[in-house]
């Protein structure tokens, strides 16, 4: 009977499943750890263990049993039921039970029931392909005592390091005295840079301003004038097509009110701060009021703004 794969199945994708009237196999994700004693790496994993105490059916192993045996629920029970009461008499008789890569059942000296989980199988799907492996301690060459022998045998004064400090000493100074004479060259030769680049720029604008002064324009054929009439809106009596936050949405509708032949504009923003878009403005209320009637066949949201002084 395959129940015991079934379970194993489920553990890959469940923290419990319950083996009915039996108890329930828990498990619990484990970070990744090093063993101190044997040096060996664990990646990380699920912990397997029992709860004799949940024998509830909760319906978990009985419908996977069933939708992969292809057999009925109550089906699925009675082989659940089966394999429950073959665990329970090998545990009488043997006093010990296995569930294949799942781990072992033995009851110890007082009767009571033990697991041992198998430890052969990682349920975590995250660590799959993932396996232990020993890590061997780093060996370090230490050169110590060999440097302090051949200190002692080497007199002091014909050791490489006073040779190599004195050569440093010596080649420190020559790169100090090469800084400092390159440094005030390159100061010389800026400065000279300089005044050469003053001198043309200043010869360069002598000469434009002597050809400015020698040009001449000569128009044979003036242009005609040109003069555009501008209708100017004034007045008190506002038709107000609407007031927007954005002054660029107020924009837009200045230009569709446009499109559509009206001499819409902007009377600038009212005390609370929105920008109010105008169909036309007026000299006169009745003039604006004709307009009114006018506008809202088409808006019936517009309406008569008066700024008096």
């Amino acid at each position: 009977m395959n129940i015991s794969n079934h379970i194993q199945d489920l553990l890959y994708r469940y923290e419990c499943v319950v083996l009915p009237g039996f108890g329930a196999f828990l498990s619990q994700k484990q970070s990744a750890y090093i063993d101190e004693n044997s040096k060996e790496f664990y990646p990380p994993n699920k912990v397997i263990s029992f709860n004799r105490q949940l024998i509830k059916n909760d319906g978990l192993l009985a419908n996977y049993v069933a939708d992969v045996e292809s057999v009925k629920y109550n089906t699925a029970n009675n082989m659940i039921q089966e394999f429950v009461y073959d665990l329970e008499n090998s545990l009488q008789n043997d006093a010990k039970a296995e569930l294949a890569n799942i781990g072992k059942f033995y009851l110890d000296q007082e009767d009571k029931l033990q697991f041992d989980p198998f430890s052969e199988i990682n349920f975590l799907t995250q660590s799959f392909g993932l396996a232990s492996y020993k890590t061997a301690p780093i060996q370090r060459e230490v050169y110590k005592k060999q440097v302090e022998e051949l200190e002692e045998k080497t007199p002091l004064l014909f050791t490489p390091e006073r040779r190599r400090s004195s050569f440093l000493k010596y080649a420190a100074i020559g790169l100090i005295a090469l800084g400092v004479s390159s440094f005030a060259g390159l100061n010389i030769y800026s400065s000279q840079v300089s005044k050469h680049n003053i001198a043309e720029q200043q010869e360069a604008e002598s000469k434009l301003q002597e050809q400015i002064q020698q040009a001449t324009f000569v128009i044979d054929n003036p242009l005609p004038a040109v003069t555009f009439e501008v209708e100017k809106q004034s007045g008190d009596y506002h038709i107000v097509a609407g007031a927007f936050r954005v002054e660029e949405n107020a924009q837009k509708k200045v230009d569709e009110l446009r499109e559509d032949g009206h001499k819409a504009r902007l009377i600038g923003a009212n005390k609370y701060g929105l920008h109010q878009v105008v169909y036309s403005s007026h000299q006169s209320r009745r003039e604006a009021i004709n307009k009114l009637y006018e506008v809202k066949r088409s808006n019936e949201a517009a309406w008569l703004l008066v700024q008096e002084l």
